[in-house]
This record gives C-alpha cells, sequence and structure tokens, in this order.
C-alpha cells in the first residue's frame, strides 16, 4: 500500500513538472523545438552553374539565397535544385540548345552532391533516402524539371532524366512547349494545344510509369485538367499560391484547389512576391524601381525588368539572375530607414495563402516552396538563412508541431511515396 502511494505522489510530481514545462515553454521556444524535430523541404531552388565550380560553388556563403550555409543557419533540411530552361523555338535546333542546357544542370547538381560536398549535401530519390541523409547529419538535394522543353520529342528522355534524379518535371514554363500549354496563354487567349498535345498526354503515362511528379504549376489551367484526368497518381504544384486571395494565372483558383484535393496531391504555397499580395507588390515594386536601377548603375551591371526577360540571351539571363539577389539586398539597405518606402510583402501574407487553401482543401494538401534564386523571396523569407520564420509564424497562428510537419514536407513525400507505388504496380 505504502508502495502504492509513493508511486503515485511520483507520477503526480511528474505530471505536475511537464505541466510546469509546458506552461512556461514561450512562442519562440516552441517554434524553436519543432522547427528542430521536423524535416524542412523548400520544393523550387533554382540554380546557375557557374556556381558549381571548384573554387565558387555551395560550399561557400554566397550571394545566391541558397546555399550549404544558409540552409545550416536557417535549419532548412532539403532543397529541391532545378533543371530549368527557358522556352524556344518547337524545332530540332532549340531542343538540342535547350538539351546542353539542362545536362549541364543535371551535371552541377551531381558535381556538388558527389565531388564538391559529399560530407555535407547527398541527392536523395526517395522518401527513405530524405530521412537517411538528414539522420546521417547532411543536408539534401532533390531535382526538379522546369520545362520538359529541352526534351524535345525522344520521349526516351523521360528515363533518362529519372535515371539522373529527376522526381517532377513540369510539362511547360512560360510559353507552350510541344507538351503543353502554358499559363501565360492566358494574357491573349491564344493556345497551342487546348490543354496538352498528344506528346504532353504520352508523357503524363510514362511519368507515371517511371515514378515521376508531374507538376502543374506553369502549365494552363485546361492542361492541368487534362493531366489530372489522365493520371494515375497524385499530382503535384511545386510553387504556386491561392488566386483567391492574388489573382496571378501562375496561381490556382479554388476549381483547381479542389481537383488537386480530390487527386490526393499538393500545392507548395511559394514565397514569391507578386503571386502573394499584387497591391501591396506593385507599391513596393514602383518604389524600388529606380532604387534598383541606381544600385546596378554604380555596380556596372546591366539591370532589366522582369517584363523584359522574355527577350533576353541566355547570357543575359544568366547574368541577371546570378546578379539579382545581390541589386536586391544593396537596395533593400538603402531604403530601410527611409518613411515612405511601401512595405514589403512578407511572411504573414505568405502563411495567409497558406491559411487559405489548409481551410478550403485540408492540412494534408499544402506546402512550401520559396522559388529563390529565381525571383521568389519575401521579407522575413529572403534566403534559406531565415526559414525559421515560416515555422514561426505557423506557431504563432496555432498551427501544431504534426500540421507544421505536414506543411513543412510530409505531404510532399506522402505524394512522393504514392508516384513511386503507382509506378512500381505499372511495371
Amino acid at each position: 500500500m505504502k508502495q502504492f502511494i509513493y508511486l503515485f505522489y511520483f507520477l503526480l510530481a511528474v505530471s505536475c513538472a511537464e505541466k510546469k514545462e509546458n506552461v512556461t515553454e514561450t512562442t519562440l521556444d516552441k517554434a524553436k523545438r519543432i522547427h528542430e524535430d521536423i524535416i524542412t523541404i523548400d520544393t523550387h531552388n533554382d540554380i546557375n552553374v557557374n556556381n558549381f565550380t571548384d573554387s565558387i560553388n555551395y560550399t561557400q556563403n554566397l550571394e545566391t539565397q541558397v546555399n550549404l550555409p544558409k540552409m545550416i543557419e536557417g535549419g532548412l533540411d532539403v532543397s529541391w535544385l532545378i533543371v530549368y530552361t527557358g522556352q524556344d523555338t518547337l524545332t530540332k535546333v532549340g531542343y538540342t540548345k535547350a538539351k546542353d542546357n539542362a545536362m549541364q544542370k543535371f551535371e552541377a547538381i551531381h558535381k556538388l552532391c558527389e565531388e564538391l560536398a559529399p560530407d555535407q549535401i547527398g541527392l536523395a530519390l526517395t522518401s527513405t533516402d530524405v530521412r537517411e541523409i538528414i539522420a546521417s547529419g547532411k543536408k539534401v538535394a532533390m531535382i526538379g524539371v522546369e520545362n520538359a522543353y529541352p526534351i524535345g520529342t525522344d520521349m526516351s528522355q523521360f528515363k533518362t532524366y529519372f535515371d539522373l534524379g529527376a522526381r517532377y518535371i513540369s510539362l511547360a514554363h512560360n510559353g507552350h512547349s510541344q507538351f503543353s500549354d502554358s499559363n501565360t496563354g492566358e494574357a491573349d487567349d491564344k493556345w497551342l494545344h487546348n490543354g496538352l498535345s498528344k506528346l504532353g498526354k504520352e508523357a503524363v503515362n510514362e511519368m507515371n510509369r517511371l515514378g515521376i511528379m508531374i507538376d502543374v504549376s506553369h502549365p494552363s489551367k485546361e492542361a492541368m485538367k487534362q493531366m489530372i484526368s489522365l493520371s494515375k497518381a497524385p499530382i503535384i504544384a511545386s510553387h504556386s499560391s491561392a488566386r483567391a486571395l492574388c489573382n496571378h494565372s501562375r496561381n490556382l483558383d479554388d476549381e483547381q484547389l479542389m481537383m488537386m484535393k480530390e487527386n490526393g496531391g499538393v500545392v507548395q504555397t511559394v514565397a514569391f512576391s507578386s503571386y502573394l499580395n499584387t497591391e501591396k507588390h506593385e507599391a513596393r515594386a514602383a518604389y524600388m524601381k529606380s532604387i534598383y536601377q541606381q544600385v546596378a548603375d554604380s555596380l556596372g551591371i546591366d539591370w532589366y525588368e522582369r517584363s523584359q526577360f522574355s527577350s533576353l540571351t541566355d547570357v543575359q539571363k544568366e547574368s541577371f539572375m546570378e546578379n539579382y539577389p545581390k541589386i536586391l539586398k544593396v537596395g533593400k539597405e538603402l531604403v530601410k530607414d527611409k518613411l515612405d518606402a511601401p512595405s514589403e510583402v512578407n511572411v504573414s501574407d505568405f502563411v495567409d495563402h497558406i491559411d487559405y487553401m489548409v481551410k478550403l482543401i485540408g492540412i494534408d494538401h499544402v506546402g512550401i516552396s520559396s522559388d529563390f534564386d529565381g525571383g521568389g523571396g519575401i521579407e522575413g523569407w529572403n534566403d534559406a538563412s531565415e526559414t525559421f520564420n515560416v515555422t514561426l509564424e505557423l506557431v504563432e497562428r496555432g498551427y501544431t508541431q504534426e500540421e507544421i510537419a505536414k506543411l513543412w514536407g510530409g505531404n510532399l513525400l506522402r505524394v512522393l511515396d504514392e508516384v513511386q507505388s503507382v509506378a512500381k504496380n505499372l511495371g
């Protein structure tokens, strides 16, 4: 009996201590604990092959928004590095040139993981790989392909891309490809395929067969509908937000979001200023336009409006994207104390989109992306070193650890598992 009484008081003391500990844990402490415990995945980070050399690479804290020091500082575990190729003519010459560009980016990512920093980062092909690499103390790279244009008309290239590590592919970017119409067709209501081409429909089947996630962030709404209708596996939007909150063709409207839910897919909310809050973005952009130009002029760097981007040469595009974060950083420093400067789109605006989509389609179908080094970045999450701020905002809004784990990568890995399971069943 005495032993029972002692046990009772012991358990009571432990319980009280736990309650006291929970009561005294601040929101900041809770966010730090959660951020440390979960896997954080950013599904869209562009790259420049010039930053993957023996002398200049991601082991250094470069001006890039993503690199290993910034990932370590911000607690970002997984970066999807992007094999991006801009849209060009639907000709053999165009395809050949694009193929060379894509292969250079595949090679750069492999070089980082296999030669430059194999002790710091590993390439993952499955969710098991992700967990094992993180458990070993390293960061994780995964590969997404933004625009299937470089594949040309050779369907065997999907297998080549898969073998090189590609685990999601978008069938179009800014401009209609040989596979799919792009969201950019909304501007003039001109379409090439009215959704998917015959080749695009074959591509959906091939990606299902291989176990590659289908990315619908850039294709047109009609193309997306057809992909969902044809696909035997869930799909993803690797970097898109809610159109109800920001009316941009790159975002998904409520009908599309409901389709994503029914399909079992996931929408990776993107920290891209103009896709989050049009009014704030345009006011800030108008104010900063001359500032950025002054900074570029002082540094002897060519500076362009994003509307000019499609008309630039590949060399000009590469130079622009390399200098883009540097110009933004200097420009922001110049105006940080100016009282008349319009506020930036920020982490709160970003999480507004997460809130909206979670309420509409459920916690299991929403994720997180940045589009860093491709135009993304907002106040509070302007590079990988600030990744924790997103978790903090989620905690402040009442999300639980389980929910935050789903948003930061659990949902994406679940879709990857399902896509690979479908491929296995298809044989």
